[in-house]
């Protein structure tokens, strides 16, 4: 019997404000198949240091996280 802890980024998300959304799942294996599996999520806002995240993330968020959006959800969250 050999367990295994799998831990991937499974799903990620660019919402309407620029902000990238994050699933990661961690699986536990045994013998190649999952007995057990759970879900973490979280945001990376426009303007966050994303240097520690998965580098599909990281591509992602270079893509979008650009000058005029990160400004724009800034003064957004800003306004009361």
């Amino acid at each position: 019997m050999s367990l295994e802890k799998v831990i991937s980024v499974d799903l990620i998300e660019v919402i309407e404000s620029g902000a990238v959304q994050v699933r990661t799942k961690t699986a536990i294996m045994e013998d190649g198949k999952q007995i057990s599996g759970s879900f973490h999520r979280h945001v990376v806002a426009p303007g966050d240091d994303y240097s520690a995240e998965d580098a599909r993330v990281k591509a992602i968020c270079k893509a979008t996280h650009t000058a005029a959006v990160v400004a724009a959800y800034k003064a957004a969250a800003a306004q009361p």
